[in-house]
């Protein structure tokens, strides 16, 4: 029986995980996230992607990465040309997923946008890695869930941006954060993110558009506080973990 498909309204946010099927790893080396990165931007375009247009996506890309170290605050010399499918407000690759926080701007803009990510990256991967696969590469359908208000916006905005803390503690969102400080260094310095851009740290500006997503986290000392104190509080929680435990212990 065929799915029943599913509809993404115009102007709408959307948190969407692309995740690879039985949580094999999507990104096994820094030239993989620098590929993960280039089909989040190269895909966001109504237009279909030619060998001619991806060579040409590719120089723009490049241009992005070069602009993303220099000193002085500039954008690329280039003209954006695309016709956006949607406004990507933030993302985070992590080794065997990828989150995207999304607004559609187009008819079926979030859907042709995952389809063009889908269908390109698995190519390279395979050619990369010399291996066969047979059936999905990603797992069936990509999960996306609807953020209603702004309230809902800003715990998925810190919740995709502290992500990569499971790197360095992976009971972190079960047992609470054993090293807040250590984390939040992480988090600002992990390159693989939107993150970065947000909080003033230029890395690859051209990927999101921000303006919205500062606007309702309060600017860039906002989306700082809101990552560092959901890490420093699940230390706390940690440490009342503990403290019980050990309370517990003493009453037996």
């Amino acid at each position: 029986m065929a799915r029943p498909s599913r509809e993404f309204i115009n102007n709408e946010i959307y948190h969407v995980t692309l995740r690879r099927i039985g949580n094999e790893l999507l990104f096994g080396d820094i030239d993989d996230y620098y590929r993960g990165i280039f089909y989040i931007y190269e895909c966001n375009t109504t237009k279909p992607i030619t060998i001619r247009e991806r060579r040409k996506a590719r120089e723009r890309f490049k241009q992005i990465v070069k602009s993303s170290t220099n000193q002085i605050n500039e954008e690329p010399s280039w003209e954006d040309e695309r016709d956006l499918l949607v406004e990507v407000l933030a993302f985070c690759l992590m080794p065997n997923h990828i989150h995207l926080l999304l607004r559609q701007l187009k008819d079926k803009g979030i859907s042709k946008y995952i389809q063009k990510i889908a269908s390109g990256y698995p190519p390279y991967f395979k050619r990369k890695y010399q291996i066969v696969l047979r059936g999905h590469f990603f797992q069936d359908r990509f999960h996306a869930v609807h953020i209603k208000n702004d309230d809902y916006l800003r715990v998925v905005f810190t919740y995709i941006h502290t992500n990569p803390a499971l790197l360095v503690e992976p009971e972190w969102k079960s047992k609470g954060v054993k090293e807040p400080e250590k984390v939040i260094e992480l988090l600002e310095d992990y390159k693989w993110s939107s993150y970065q851009d947000y909080i003033g740290k230029k890395n690859f500006p051209s990927v999101t558009q921000r303006d919205f997503g500062l606007e309702v986290m309060g600017g860039v000392e906002g989306c700082r506080e809101w990552v560092n104190n959901w890490i420093k509080y699940q230390g706390e929680v940690r440490e009342a973990m503990e403290k019980l435990s050990h309370l517990s212990l003493d009453l037996t």
